[in-house]
């Protein structure tokens, strides 16, 4: 019983999205897949290359300014471009840029080359992100998000245990099937991702949301504020943790078990949580979400043992489910058809922002203040975080309406004229056959209106006569239908 009850909330959790996100979802699927570079750099500068871990970091630091960059560049190129075009671009240099890195060998090449990769790499995302918008109807997309966040999860999960073994093997193998893999992702968007920016109006041409629009509209702005904070907190899994760990004793293997809930989790839940949430409302879930992020983070303070971490890891894991995709929804919301590209770029710039900044916060608060300080700090930033999203969406605008009921969904009308013996006029017989996940509109009232004119003129009543009781035609009374009277 309890597998039949998983495979219908599975099955209702993919159906009715349609066919070009499924493409879009492979797409992603097969780039986190092959997503090895970023897992075993550190390691590949430091035990194959022999830099220092200074240097290390320098060269993440570097791959994450890139991104903060190409964020900007890529919403624009997604407004004015296409989503598909600059997927194309993405993809394809993203591939150059990672077969090149692993011929490299001096220091500032190395250095240069991980720069142009985190550029790169990161500027799918806002076309990504806008595509799904424009292929989804509103009240999907959460589902969609959610479902394209577990993809991104589940390649990371795979791509992670490979890049173990990969590395074994050859680092330089690493780098070329990833660049491989990412080739693949840019034949899957050229062959079967049609474009999907919408058709823009001469109003929306002339008023065009240039990034100078999108700085101004303080309501947007306060949510890339507001998602600074949350992504601040959730880089410290992969930063701070780590480190405050090995500083308490704990060797590389223990963190490796306590972070390994982060990604089953994932896997495991997101499907269920999305269920369960895409249909509530958005402020209360940002506002959890991000007290869950902040506190999750918090009770770290209190871990003396691997299995408290995990445990610990267990609550904000939750948290990182809820948040992504209710607040990728929720820029979406906010973002006017015609400048979702740009939107998306600074929104995505919020994250690799913080990717740039984390490190730097987790290793000056820990040398200086100790560990405890820097998760009592994530208490308090994911507190900020969440007062912040109850006072900005008080008044969040109405969602953008779905897109018409297609012809084949309106019900059957079957009009038929009769003659009635003793009637001055045909009788007009309306009947609606009801037809699956039916809703009526304006064809009803259409094909009523021809029928009524095909009809002829409305007969005239005849006053009463003596002779036997009052004779009366016309039409008869009104049809009744699901939508109400017809």
């Amino acid at each position: 019983m309890p597998l039949a009850v998983m495979r219908r909330a599975v099955r209702e959790t993919v159906s009715g999205l349609p066919r070009e996100f499924w493409w879009l979802w492979t797409s992603t699927l097969i780039n986190r897949l092959g997503a090895f570079v970023a897992t075993f750099m550190a390691l590949y500068l430091t035990l194959d290359r022999g830099y220092s871990a200074s240097y290390a970091g320098l060269v993440a630091s570097l791959h994450g300014l890139g991104g903060v960059v190409s964020s900007l560049g890529a919403g624009v190129m997604t407004d004015r471009l296409g989503r598909r075009p600059t997927l194309l671009i993405a993809q394809t240099s993203t591939a150059a840029s990672v077969a090149l890195l692993g011929f490299m060998h001096d220091p500032v090449s190395i250095a240069a080359v991980a720069f142009l990769v985190g550029m790169a790499s990161n500027a799918s995302r806002p076309a990504v992100q806008a595509m799904m918008a424009d292929i989804v109807r509103p009240e999907d997309r959460v589902r969609a998000f959610s479902l394209n966040y577990w993809a991104i999860n589940l390649g990371f999960a795979v791509s992670s245990m490979a890049a173990g073994f990969i590395a074994e093997f050859s680092y330089l193998a690493g780098f070329l099937i990833e660049a491989g893999m990412t080739l693949v992702c840019a034949l899957v968007v050229f062959a079967k991702l049609p474009e999907s920016r919408p058709v823009r109006t001469a109003k929306e041409t002339a008023n065009e949301a240039g990034l100078g629009t999108v700085l101004r509209d303080r309501r947007f702005m306060s949510v890339v504020g507001l998602s600074f904070l949350v992504s601040l907190v959730f880089q410290q899994g992969s930063v701070g943790l780590p480190v405050a760990m090995g500083e308490a004793g704990f060797t590389p293997a223990d963190y490796g078990l306590a972070i390994a809930g982060n990604g089953v989790l994932i896997v495991a839940l997101q499907i269920p949580v999305t269920r369960f949430i895409q249909h509530r409302d958005p402020r209360r879930l940002l506002v959890v979400s991000s007290l869950l992020a902040g506190y999750g983070f918090g009770l770290t303070a209190f871990a003396g043992s691997v299995g408290v971490f995990a445990l610990t890891v267990c609550v904000w894991t939750l948290a990182e489910i809820v948040n992504a995709p209710t607040q990728t929804g929720l820029v979406i919301r906010l973002s006017p058809t015609h400048g979702r590209g740009r939107y998306q770029g600074m929104y995505t710039m919020s994250w690799s922002l913080a990717a740039l900044i984390a490190p730097l916060m987790s290793g000056v608060v820990i040398d200086r203040l100790g560990a405890e300080w820097l998760w009592g700090l994530c208490a308090v930033v994911g507190t900020a975080a969440g007062l912040g999203y109850g006072m900005l969406m008080s008044r969040l605008p109405a969602e953008e309406p779905a897109a018409q009921v297609p012809a084949a969904e309106t019900p059957v009308v079957k009009v038929s004229v009769a003659e009635v013996p003793g009637a001055k006029a045909p009788v007009v017989k309306v009947s609606v056959v009801e037809a699956p996940s039916v809703k009526a509109g304006p064809v009803v009232e259409e094909i009523l209106l021809e029928a009524e004119a095909a009809a002829g003129p409305p007969p005239q009543v005849m006053p009463p006569t003596p002779a036997g009781p009052t004779a009366v035609t016309g039409p008869p009374p009104a049809a009744k239908s699901r939508a109400g009277t017809v």
